[in-house]
């Protein structure tokens, strides 16, 4: 649905959850400078709506985990913007936490942000694309969708269930005129790397041992570019890209790398 051409996301109307910080204000930069229509939603209102008047776009506040209130949050986007052109499922939290130290609320949380945040911007937005005969859904994953991340075991199910989600829908959505990406980053430089929430060892020194992570400028254009081609899937950072191509050859393997990667972080994390 995008023109090929150097701003294909031109007077196109963008509900981006998640918007105020990361990856979605990096993405809303570069949207709103193509000339789209950008309605920022995020849980913190007053941030969301500081990102949107230095942009010179819109933002919302709204709770993902409420059903109810993405869709009033898209209805006031609708009125201010008009009909959805792009979704981008972008809102999203992580914690480490071992499986056996989790509690029902640590697991409720990620699945309810991570997983059922993108479902209820699907309900939202989807069913009026599907009407229109046109749009497009992003739905921002991460390679925990496609290798394990031990020591993250409810964002890995939850990213697993986006990754699904989004394969299962395109191929339903297609037939309507609708298009659906989702995405695959690897560690990106963000605030939720740096205030990455840990339990069980020290959350300084386990921080301290992370890669640094992607420049989340180079990802938000990756990203962009990908949807504008209208890919199935796009996987950011070379490091996302080896461990998916490992797990896809060798499931195994993959597995066994990440047991040992996670005891030697957690051996470092927890040293004195």
């Amino acid at each position: 649905m995008f023109r090929r051409s150097p701003a294909p996301f031109a007077g196109h109307a963008v509900f981006l959850t998640g918007g105020a910080s990361g990856i979605g204000r990096a993405l809303a930069v570069r949207l709103v400078a193509q000339g789209a229509d950008v309605v920022l939603a995020d849980w913190d209102g007053p941030a969301a709506a500081a990102v949107a008047e230095e942009l010179g776009c819109h933002a919302v506040e709204v709770d993902v985990r409420d059903p109810d209130a993405v869709r009033r949050a898209v209805a006031e986007a609708r009125a201010l913007v008009g009909p959805i052109d792009l979704l981008i499922n972008n809102a999203g939290v992580v914690q480490c936490v071992e499986a056996h130290l989790a509690d029902d609320e640590d697991w409720r949380r990620v699945i309810d942000v991570d997983l059922y945040g993108v479902v209820h911007g699907v309900q939202a937005v989807y069913p009026e694309m599907v009407a229109r005969g046109r749009g497009h859904i992003v739905n921002i994953a991460s390679v925990a969708g496609l290798f394990p991340s031990a020591g993250q075991v409810s964002y890995t199910a939850a990213k697993h269930g986006v990754v699904g989600l989004s394969y299962a829908l395109r191929a339903e959505a297609k037939r309507h005129g609708v298009s659906v990406t989702v995405i695959c980053p690897g560690i990106v430089k963000t605030a939720m790397r740096d205030d990455l929430p840990v339990r069980g060892v020290s959350a300084e020194r386990l921080r301290a041992l992370l890669p640094a992570g992607a420049d989340v400028d180079q990802v938000a254009d990756r990203i962009l570019d990908g949807v504008a081609r209208d890919r199935v899937r796009v996987v950011v950072t070379p490091m996302a890209h080896l461990l998916t191509t490992l797990m896809r050859i060798h499931p195994g393997l993959g597995v066994w790398l990440n047991r040992h990667a996670f005891d030697l972080l957690l051996r470092r994390a927890s040293a004195a």
